[in-house]
C-alpha cells in the first residue's frame, strides 16, 4: 500500500478501484431490466402471448431481483469482507448467463417465467453486493458513493440498447438473448474475484453533519424490522418505484400508442431509440447527482426536490408526450427523478441503523422495488379501462406528490425522534 495514501484508498484493492469494479458489475445487469422493453413486442410476434403475459415476466425478474437479497446481502455479511462480495457476484453471474439462454430458447410462457425468475436471483446478489460495498467503504461520502454505484445500473443500459435493438432486428431476439446473456456472465464472474469488502479501521470516519445525521448504533435487521422509519421507507420506496417501473416496462409500447416510435429523429435514429438511450443516461446521472446533493443538504429535502419534479414529469408526458422531442425530453426528466431512489434510500437506510449489517439492511428495504412490480401490469389495466395513458401518468403524479408529503411530514420527524433515543449526544 502506498504509504502517502490512507487505508483503503490504495492499489486495486482500495476503496475507489472497489468502486470502480462495482460500477463495472452493475454496468453488466444493467438491460436486464432497462433493455427488457425492446424484447417485448418481438417475442409477442414469435408466439403470440399477450402483453400483459409476457409483462408478468418483467414482474417476476423485479420481485425476485428484491425480494431475495436479503438472503445474499445476509451471506455476504456472514462469508465476511474477502469472501463474500466474490461467491455472491460469481455465482450471480453464472446465474445471469443460465437465465438468458433459457429466455433464448424458451417456447413456453412458463419457461420464460422460469429465465424471469433465474435472471432475478442472480440480478439481485449482485445488486446487493455492490450497493454494500459502496455503503460501507465509503461513509464519508455515502450518498454520492452509493449514486454512483446505482448511477451505474441506470446508464449501464445506455451502453447495450442500441446494439441489443440492432441485433434483435437483424438476427431475432433469441439470438440476441443468447449472445449477451453468455458475454454478461463471462464478465460478471471474472470481475467477482476483484471484489472484497472493507476490513475493520480501514475506511475514514464518518464526517459530522448537520444535514446528514449518521446514527452510532449498528441495528440488526431483527431490530430494523419493528421500527416506524424502515416502514415509513418501505411504502415511500414502492410508491417511487412502482411509478419509475411502469414507465420503463412501458415506454416501448407508450411510444408506439403515440404513433411516433419509429420516426427518424437524430441522425438516422427513431424517437423510440433516442429516448431509450438519453433516459438510460438520465437515470444513471440522476443517482451520483442526486446522492451528492443529499450529502449537501440532507436526505429527505433532497427528496421533495426530485420527486416534486417527479410529479411534475408525468403530467407533462401524459399531456405533451405526442410530440416526438416532447416525448423525449420529459420522458428523460422521468428518468432522471425517479433513479434516485437508488441511492437516497440505501444511503438514508444506513444513515438511520448503522454499518455493521447494511449489506442486509439495505437490502431488506430494496424488496420494496420488487413488491412494486406486482404493480406495473395494473398500467395496462388501467389504460385499457379508460383508453389513455394519461390516466397511468396521473396515478403516477399522484404516487410521487404523495411520497413528497410523507418525507417532510412523517419520515423526518420519525428520523429525527429516533435519533434522540438512540444517539442523544448527537440528536
Amino acid at each position: 500500500m502506498s504509504r502517502n495514501l490512507p487505508a483503503g484508498e490504495a492499489g486495486l484493492s482500495g476503496r475507489w478501484a472497489q468502486l470502480i469494479f462495482g460500477v463495472i458489475a452493475m454496468m453488466l445487469i444493467a438491460n436486464l431490466q432497462y433493455g427488457w422493453t425492446l424484447f417485448v413486442k418481438p417475442i409477442q410476434q414469435a408466439h403470440g402471448w399477450t402483453t400483459a403475459e409476457i409483462q408478468w415476466a418483467f414482474s417476476i425478474f423485479i420481485a425476485l431481483e428484491t425480494w431475495l437479497t436479503p438472503a445474499g446481502g445476509w451471506l455476504v455479511d456472514r462469508l465476511g469482507p474477502n469472501r463474500g462480495p466474490k461467491v455472491a457476484v460469481a455465482a450471480g453471474g453464472i446465474l445471469v448467463a443460465i437465465a438468458w439462454v433459457i429466455n433464448a430458447y424458451a417456447d413456453t410462457i412458463g419457461m420464460l417465467y422460469v429465465g424471469a425468475a433465474i435472471s432475478g436471483l442472480g440480478a439481485g446478489a449482485i445488486y446487493a453486493t455492490c450497493v454494500g460495498n459502496a455503503v460501507k467503504w465509503f461513509p464519508d461520502r455515502r450518498g454520492l458513493a452509493v449514486g454512483i454505484t446505482a448511477g451505474s445500473f441506470g446508464a449501464g443500459a445506455a451502453l447495450t440498447v442500441i446494439p441489443i435493438k440492432m441485433m434483435i432486428a437483424s438476427r431475432g431476439y433469441a439470438a440476441t438473448f443468447l449472445t449477451f446473456g453468455l458475454a454478461q456472465g463471462l464478465i460478471l464472474f471474472v470481475v467477482a474475484w476483484t471484489l472484497r469488502a472493507p476490513n475493520p479501521g480501514e475506511v475514514p470516519a464518518a464526517v459530522a453533519s448537520k444535514a446528514v445525521q449518521q446514527s452510532t448504533r449498528d441495528r440488526t435487521p431483527r431490530e430494523v424490522l419493528v421500527t416506524p422509519v424502515f416502514w415509513v421507507l418501505y411504502i415511500m420506496f414502492i410508491l417511487v418505484s412502482a411509478s419509475g417501473l411502469m414507465a420503463t416496462a412501458q415506454l416501448a409500447l407508450i411510444a408506439s400508442d403515440f404513433k411516433i416510435s419509429d420516426t427518424v429523429l437524430f441522425l438516422g435514429a427513431s424517437t423510440l431509440a433516442v429516448a431509450l438511450v438519453v433516459d438510460n443516461v438520465m437515470n444513471g446521472a440522476a443517482r451520483p447527482f442526486f446522492g451528492w446533493v443529499s450529502d449537501q443538504i440532507g436526505r429527505e429535502p433532497t427528496m421533495v426536490i426530485a420527486f416534486s419534479l417527479g410529479g411534475v414529469s408525468y403530467l407533462l408526458l401524459g399531456s405533451l408526450g405526442t410530440s416526438h422531442w416532447a416525448f423525449v425530453i420529459f420522458a428523460a426528466l422521468i428518468f432522471f427523478t425517479w433513479g434516485e431512489i437508488f441511492s437516497l434510500f440505501p444511503s438514508t437506510c444506513t444513515d438511520t441503523f448503522g454499518v455493521q449489517y447494511a449489506t442486509v439492511n439495505a437490502a431488506l428495504l430494496y424488496t420494496a422495488k420488487g413488491t412494486s412490480a406486482l404493480l406495473v401490469p395494473f398500467a395496462n389495466v388501467l389504460k385499457a379501462a379508460t383508453g389513455s395513458w394519461y390516466s397511468v401518468f396521473l396515478a403516477t403524479a399522484i404516487m410521487n406528490f404523495a411520497v413528497v408529503f410523507m418525507a417532510v411530514f412523517i419520515l423526518r420527524p420519525l428520523r429525527r425522534a429516533q435519533s434522540a433515543i438512540a444517539d442523544p449526544m448527537v440528536a
